[in-house]
């Protein structure tokens, strides 16, 4: 899986000057993002969201990068040794 952040601010053309568009903009200029991710905010269906990624890619605005697979306990297991860290400060 991929995640996609804008890497420069595009002319929108008419099929895109809508709010989705922009709130998927907005979102990709901020953090990188998940097609998903995308999709659930901006309330346009997956293929659309590749669509306008395709666009983008095509302008040389996009930067994608692969996913890290993660677990959830592989997340719960990096949250705890973090809180263990901060919670027990090792002497000196």
């Amino acid at each position: 899986m991929k995640e996609f952040k804008l890497s420069g601010w595009p002319d929108l053309t008419s099929p895109y000057q809508s709010t989705p568009y922009r709130r998927m903009l907005n979102d990709m200029s901020q953090r990188y993002q998940t097609v998903r991710q995308l999709a659930a905010a901006s309330g346009v269906s997956g293929s659309e969201v590749r669509g306008f990624l395709g666009m983008l890619s095509e302008r040389g605005l996009v930067n994608a990068r692969e996913v890290e697979s993660r677990s959830r306990f592989a997340l719960f297991a990096r949250f705890a040794d973090w809180l263990r860290g901060r919670s027990h400060p090792t002497p000196r």
